[in-house]
């Protein structure tokens, strides 16, 4: 047996392969569990005792070895095949640029991650959508003039179906099909029947928010939209609410924020109030929790929406509207370095 181990030791360091199949093929000869050196383990058994020691070191060793030997031709093959392929004769001679994400992406995934630290899931919804869920379940009167051919795109009538206006109709969505406790933040794309310039579009993107619960107080909107200013703009950051008007919530606000360009100290972009409006929000009319089969009387809720192109002019200061949909990649590249 010795003899036959050094025969196969002196055949493994002569092993040579010029292809993978080929250095597979020793790997079955040698090592499989058919292989040469697998039977002469099996062999092993037949061996006299005084000589077990001197003929298992010597199969360990021719083991090793071819081991060894097989997995260097196998790397060695692998090396020249990766390198003889990176030479693509076929590819462009121009560099190939790398992409990016849109800004308003940037700016919405930054929103959705503040609002989920605090614990707001996301919710989505259809973009056409029956009147029902636009406006009847948010307390929109029949004369509302939102439900107006000049201000909504109506695709029919009777039953009426739109493209929705805003991401509130997931709101309602939810509240119909989930009872209490509520947590959620609705963005999407929504469409007004708008003239077209540098600070309007026929359609835009929102981020809605909505809490309900049992003893939600305005004083908790309050923290929660401090808490969101301070982590999107800047610790500094200060907020202010002023009374305003919404069907769907009352009392009702729109916020404002110290301008983060003069930090509060006036300039043209605030107008010279030190104060930027970015969002809508109030507590959830009872009307509207009614009209989703919730208890007014045991739960109340708080309710907010903001524009994300809003909230992305004034984090990147971009003074037309349009240029987020030209997609001229001149302006987008600009925001490689947000990534």
């Amino acid at each position: 047996m010795i003899d036959k181990i050094n025969q196969l030791k002196a055949e493994v360091e002569s092993l040579t392969a010029a292809t993978q199949e080929k250095a597979e093929e020793l790997r079955i000869k040698y090592l499989s569990k058919k292989g040469e050196i697998t039977s002469l383990f099996n062999a092993f058994r037949e061996v006299p005792n005084d000589q077990k020691r001197q003929v298992g070191q010597l199969l360990n060793e021719l083991k090793e070895a071819a081991t060894a030997k097989i997995n260097d031709l196998k790397e060695s093959l692998e090396n020249s095949a990766s390198t003889g392929s990176e030479t693509d004769l076929t590819r462009s001679a121009d560099p190939i640029l790398l992409g990016t994400r849109h800004p308003l992406s940037i700016v919405k995934n930054e929103i959705v991650d503040i609002f989920a630290r605090i614990g707001f899931t996301i919710a989505e919804g259809p973009e056409v959508e029956d009147d029902w869920h636009v406006f009847g379940a948010l307390n929109f009167p029949p004369e509302h003039p939102a439900r107006d051919m000049q201000d909504t795109f109506f695709i029919e009538k009777d039953p009426d179906v739109l493209l929705r206006t805003h991401t509130s109709s997931v709101q309602s969505r939810v509240m119909l099909n989930q009872q209490p406790p509520i947590r959620v933040i609705c963005p999407g794309r929504v469409y007004r029947n708008e003239a077209i310039s540098y600070r309007a579009h026929c359609f835009f993107h929102q981020v809605e928010g909505l809490y309900i619960d049992k003893d939600v107080s305005f004083a908790d909107l309050k923290q929660a939209l401090l808490y969101f200013a301070k982590e999107m703009f800047g610790e500094d950051t200060k907020i202010r609410l002023r009374p305003s008007y919404f069907p769907f919530t009352e009392p009702s606000a729109e916020m404002d924020i110290s301008c983060n360009l003069c930090h509060g100290e006036g300039c043209p972009f605030c107008k010279y109030t030190g104060w930027v409006e970015i969002l809508g929000c109030g507590m959830v009319d009872p009307n509207v929790l009614e009209a989703c089969g919730i208890d007014s009387k045991v739960y109340s809720g708080y309710a907010f929406g903001m524009g994300i192109e809003r909230i992305t002019n004034l984090k990147y200061q971009v003074k037309d509207l349009r240029m987020f949909s030209e997609n001229d990649v001149r302006f987008l590249r600009q925001f490689e370095s947000a990534n």
